[in-house]
Parts: C-alpha cells; sequence; structure tokens
C-alpha cells in the first residue's frame, strides 16, 4: 500500500529570502558567543567568587520580583481581561510601557518616583525607614518594574481566551468571586500563568539598565549577574563570555520548555482515545443507598445543610416563583412550586437572555426576581440559589466528574464527605456513576452533559434554569435523561425553567410552554393548549405542523403572501390569525384532484425526509406558501414523488384549524 505524501506549497522566494536574512541575523550573535567561549576555562569562570556572589543575588532578586509580579500582576490581567471600566485603554498602554521603554530611562522614572528625592520616596523613607536606591530592594523594585508586563500580558491572553461560561456556572452553583478565582479560572488559565510567571523570572534575571541606575552597582548588595559580565567585559572578556554564556542558555531553556505558550494559549492536550469517549449505556443498576437519604432536599434541615442555605425557605421547601424582567426581554413569570416551564422561539427571541437575567448575569435584561418570600433581586449570583446548565455544559475541564458534581455543595460549606456521597448518588441517577472519576475530557458529549445536570441538581437550587440540556444526547440516552429529569422534577419544590427546541422535551417534561418573540411573551399555556392552538408560526413547525399567517376573511384565510384559504369555521373578518394544517391532513396527487376540491395547489417536491414509519415531503408552490405532506412509502412509491416531481397538493377545509392572534 502506498504512503500518501503531503504536498506543501512552496514560499515564494521574494518572503523566503528576507525570512532566511532575519533568522541568520538573529543566529549570528549567539554563534558569536559560542564561538569565542573558552569551552575549558568556563568551570572557572563561572565559580570564581564575584560571579557566584552575583548569581546568588541575581536568584534572590529575580526570585523576588516574580513574587511581587504574581501578587500585583495577576488581579491586574483579571481586570483587564475581564472588566470593562473607562480609562482601560491608557491602564494597559502603562502595563505595556515598560516593555517599550529605554531600561536606563525607566531607572530615571523609578528614581523620580521612589528615589530619597522622588514624589514617593521621602514618605516611605520617614514613615517607614525603607529607602529603595542602592539597596537589594531597589533591585527588586527595578526588576519587578521591567519584568511584570510580560506576566499581565500573557495571563491576560489566557483568560481572554477561557469561556465566561466557566465561571458564571461556577457563581450559579453558589461559589463566591474570590472561590471561582482560584477553583476555576486560576486552574484553566494554569498554562498561560506558567508561561507568564517564566518569562517574567527570566526577564528579571537578566535586566541591566533600571537596575544599575535605580539601584547602583553595589558588589553583594545590588551587583547582579548581567552587571557583573557588564564589569568583566573591561577586565576580563574571556569569563564575561562565560557568564553570558549560562545567562543565555537559561533564557534558551526557558523559551524550549514554554514551547511557544508565552502568548498565553494553552497547549493542545491529548485527544482521549476512542474508548474513553466512545457513548456508554448506564451502568448496570446495583445495590445503592436508597434515593431518599443519598439526596436530600433543599432546605430539609440535614445535617452538613443547613449553612448551604444563605435564607430561610418557605412553606416547608417550596419556593414559588416571581420576576418582572424589564429591557430586552420585556415579561412577568409567575409559577407555583414544582412548576417546569418550557422556554421556546425562534433564535434570537431572548431565551438564553431570559435565564442570564434571572441569573443576574446580564446588562441587557433585569429581573425583579421573588423566590417563596425572599426578594434576590439585589444578590449577587452566588447566593440567588439558582442553578442553571448552559448549552455546552461548562464542565470545569480540571475536575473529576465527581468533583464537578460537589462542587456546589463544597460551595455551600456541605462536609467534604458527605457532598462526595451527595454526587455520586446523582451521578448514579442519571446513569454515569461508573465514570466518577474521569475528567471530563475522557467523557463522550452524551456523558459530560449528564454530568453537568448531575452538578446542577445536586446543588440543591430553588430555581433551576436548563439551556437545552438534553441536546448533546443520542435518543435512546435522551429518553433515559429525560425520564430521570422528570422523576425529579416532581418532586421539585422549586420552579424550573428549560430552553428547548425539541417539542418531545416541551411536551412531556413542561407544565407550561412559555413561547418568546423578539424578548416578549407571544404564548404561555398548558402543551395541551400550545399544540391544539400555537400562536406562533415557529411552534406550530416546531410541533411538526403547517403554519399560514393571514387574515380572516368571510370564509377563511387570506394568506399574508397572497391567495386564500378556505375553512369550515372562520374567525371574524379582518383578525390576524394562523392556520394551522396536520401533515396527514395534506393530500398529494400525481395530477389535480377531480370534483371541486377548493384548497387545491399545483408544487414541486423539494425535500424527501423519513420519520419512523412515513415520509415527509416539502413542497413548494407559486400559489401556496410550502406545504409539509406526511404519506406512507408506499403512496410515495405508487406517485413517483422523488426531489422535482411535479405533484398537486390538496387540503380539506375542516381539517384546517384557526388560531386568532
Amino acid at each position: 500500500m502506498s504512503r500518501l505524501r503531503t504536498h506543501r506549497a512552496r514560499p515564494p522566494v521574494a518572503l523566503a529570502l528576507p525570512a532566511l536574512l532575519a533568522v541568520a541575523f538573529l543566529l549570528m550573535p549567539l554563534l558569536g558567543i559560542l564561538a569565542r567561549t573558552q569551552w575549558g576555562e568556563v568551570g572557572s569562570h563561572l565559580t570564581s567568587p564575584g560571579v557566584v556572589q552575583a548569581l546568588k543575588l541575581s536568584l534572590l532578586v529575580s526570585l523576588w520580583a516574580l513574587g511581587l509580579s504574581l501578587l500585583l500582576g495577576v488581579p491586574l490581567a483579571w481586570l483587564l481581561a475581564r472588566v470593562e471600566f473607562k480609562g482601560k485603554a491608557l491602564v494597559r498602554s502603562l502595563v505595556l510601557l515598560p516593555m517599550v521603554l529605554p531600561p536606563t530611562v525607566g531607572g530615571v522614572a523609578l528614581l523620580l518616583g521612589f528615589g530619597r528625592r522622588g514624589l514617593l520616596g521621602p514618605w516611605l523613607e520617614g514613615t517607614f525607614g525603607i529607602t529603595l536606591p542602592f539597596h537589594t530592594s531597589g533591585a527588586v523594585v527595578a526588576a519587578t518594574f521591567v519584568a511584570m508586563p510580560f506576566l499581565v500580558i500573557s495571563l491576560e491572553g489566557a483568560l481572554g481566551g477561557l469561556k465566561p461560561s466557566y465561571e458564571e456556572t461556577a457563581a450559579s452553583l453558589g461559589s463566591t468571586p474570590v472561590r471561582v478565582f482560584f477553583t476555576v479560572t486560576l486552574p484553566m488559565v494554569a498554562p498561560g500563568l506558567i508561561a507568564g510567571a517564566a518569562l517574567t523570572w527570566a526577564r528579571a534575571l537578566g535586566e541591566f539598565g533600571a537596575t544599575i541606575t535605580f539601584a547602583g552597582n553595589l558588589p553583594g548588595t545590588t551587583q547582579t549577574l548581567p552587571l557583573q559580565v557588564y564589569l568583566l567585559l573591561q577586565d576580563e572578556p574571556e569569563a564575561a563570555t562565560s557568564v553570558s554564556l549560562l545567562l543565555l542558555a537559561i533564557a534558551m531553556a526557558v523559551l524550549i520548555g514554554l514551547r511557544g505558550r508565552w502568548t498565553g494559549t494553552p497547549a493542545a492536550r491529548k485527544a482521549a482515545g476512542p474508548s474513553a469517549v466512545a457513548e456508554e449505556p448506564p451502568a448496570p443498576a446495583g445495590p445503592t443507598r436508597p434515593v431518599d437519604t443519598a439526596v436530600p432536599a433543599a432546605g430539609s434541615g440535614s445535617p452538613g445543610a443547613c449553612d448551604a442555605v444563605p435564607f430561610p425557605a418557605t412553606e416547608g421547601g417550596r419556593w414559588p416563583l416571581h420576576a418582572v424582567v424589564t429591557g430586552f426581554n420585556e415579561l412577568t413569570l409567575d409559577a407555583a412550586p414544582g412548576t417546569t416551564i418550557a422556554v421556546v422561539g425562534e433564535n434570537g427571541a431572548g431565551k438564553t437572555t431570559l435565564l442570564r437575567a434571572l441569573l443576574g448575569l446580564t446588562p441587557r435584561a433585569h429581573a425583579r426576581l421573588r423566590l417563596g418570600d425572599t426578594d434576590v433581586t439585589a444578590l449577587p449570583p452566588h447566593k440567588r440559589q439558582v442553578a442553571w446548565v448552559p448549552q455546552d455544559g461548562a464542565l470545569f475541564p480540571h475536575l473529576s466528574a465527581l468533583s464537578n458534581t460537589a462542587y456546589g455543595l463544597r460551595a455551600r460549606r456541605v462536609p467534604r464527605a458527605r457532598a462526595r456521597a451527595e454526587a455520586q448518588a446523582w451521578l448514579d441517577r442519571l446513569g454515569v456513576g461508573h465514570l466518577a472519576h474521569r475528567k471530563p475530557a475522557e467523557l463522550s458529549g452524551g456523558q459530560a452533559q449528564r454530568v453537568a445536570l448531575a452538578r446542577a441538581l445536586a446543588a440543591r437550587p430553588w430555581l433551576l434554569l436548563l439551556d437545552e440540556p438534553l441536546a448533546a444526547l443520542d435518543q435512546t440516552t435522551r429518553a433515559h435523561v429525560r425520564h430521570t429529569l422528570r422523576t425529579h422534577l416532581a418532586g421539585f419544590g422549586g420552579v424550573c425553567l428549560i430552553v428547548t427546541h425539541d417539542p418531545v422535551e416541551a411536551l412531556s417534561l413542561a407544565d407550561r410552554v412559555l413561547v418568546l418573540a423578539d424578548g416578549r411573551t407571544l404564548q404561555d399555556a398548558p402543551p395541551a393548549e400550545v399544540t391544539r392552538h400555537p400562536r406562533s408560526p415557529w411552534v406550530a413547525r416546531m410541533l411538526g405542523r403547517n403554519a399560514w399567517p393571514g387574515t380572516a376573511s368571510a370564509d377563511g384565510l387570506v394568506l399574508a403572501g397572497g391567495g386564500r384559504l378556505v375553512v369550515a369555521e372562520a374567525l371574524p373578518e379582518g383578525a390576524p390569525a394562523l392556520a394551522i394544517i396536520a401533515p396527514e391532513a395534506v393530500s398529494v396527487h400525481r395530477d389535480r384532484p377531480g370534483g371541486s376540491p377548493r384548497n387545491v395547489w399545483p408544487g414541486t417536491v423539494r425535500e424527501i425526509t423519513s420519520v419512523g414509519s412515513r415520509m415527509r415531503v416539502l413542497v413548494g408552490s407559486t400559489k401556496a406558501p410550502d406545504l409539509v405532506a406526511e404519506i406512507t412509502p408506499e403512496a410515495a412509491a405508487e406517485l413517483g414523488v422523488v426531489d422535482g416531481a411535479e405533484v398537486w397538493t390538496s387540503v380539506k377545509a375542516t381539517e384546517v384549524t384557526l388560531v386568532r392572534l
């Protein structure tokens, strides 16, 4: 079997030649050091007392500079990446300034700021007795000044590439902003942080100009290794070359170790093997603890749970919902405890914005929210007792499935052992208990979504928000998880909102269906009512029905796109209405049907899909809107229904339902 070869396009000479010259230009000084180094004398040069003393001082100064950079630079990078404020561009320019400022100018600026005659120096000396110039602490300040920007820029890039949904989900599980930062944000941007720290340390180790200007060149006090090289060049150039080689080796080791990650982009993780991510059936049921004792209800007063609830429960652990949403969304929501509301609508209708408003996570909409007898409007997300599952699940990649599920409980001070036991019980409920110790990267999409569901349910929320929670599951797994979710929601003491595009989920899980259009309520009714009388063409089509908008006339409907539709029961003339036609009520004919049917249109077959044991045929016509018919495969074969075939469609007047809008 011949091996396939990948042919790479040759770069144009006009670009390749200057690029090679640039490489040669950068390589030549390094080759010069290697060529002029007296290799036999390197050991003696590097172990001389002056060099050893300067090396120790350099390590001390660079490590202190790294510590200060981490202490000050990490919060600054987070501020630049996560917070919008006036003057942000100016702050970022100040961060970058030491990178483009001549080092000696930086030293002069430090003298004028922190020197004995500077702006802050006299106060530091008079109040604390601290004198920075010509002191080791001055060398630390100078190294921090020139090196910290490398940490800030690298970490800001990593934070900018981190999806906010991880931090928002952690907040919804009850984690304070500081806890979110240390348990979610920092672990997830660790590659960028490590890369920035390494560059910062290497830059501080090699600092020269600002140090000699601000701190001087005092042996044992401020004479670092780069300053030692400067002195050796005057009297012992061979020793200077050997010490330069040491600094060069350290710098190259840092860059090689980072492998290009100094921009803050984490190195690509190895993809999990097929066996690790293949969808698995639920683990065989085994002896487990009874669910009622393993997972107590929120507010039940069980040991370890009392500290988890930030405000008193009402009605014995039942929390009705009242919300008034303004902004992009304009609506009022009232729901009794135990109510499940399916939120549906077209893309851009405001479904996710509604959930984020209830969480307090978006400026696009504001929700005055009351859960039970408690107004939580003024509370931050982590104190609202509102849990959500975003579309992507947002599992924390550095935690196992078990630790992910226990995260909300631990954030609410549930003891570790109990939190892990409850988390395991929830994973067992959703059929992924045998995957408890796997990381999210080792789970399939369906498995990860079930873990995300378990994490939200385990957090003991008073309001549960699910943004397309079953979208990533296959049909078999979806049915299993839907049944488990329905069982839990039946005994849930709060309110649950589920955003979905799946009619089966909307009809089987929800007590009410909330239809949104442009952020407003178009319909809010029980599933049966929405099924019989959908007030939105989109919802009607989601339910598998044809929906034609128009204006009621004496005998039917004047269609919005032209044409008429005859119906058996007409609405008052002039009323806006929606005609609902079931696909099975549409007849398909090879030729124009005989008799005197009034709802007959010629058309062309545009699409054929299979739905169970039947076929759905989309027919386009110039006389009427597109129409979906449902026929048997036998009828399709007899009629010769194929893409592009010319057919006739007809609908009886008694098969049309008019819904007044």
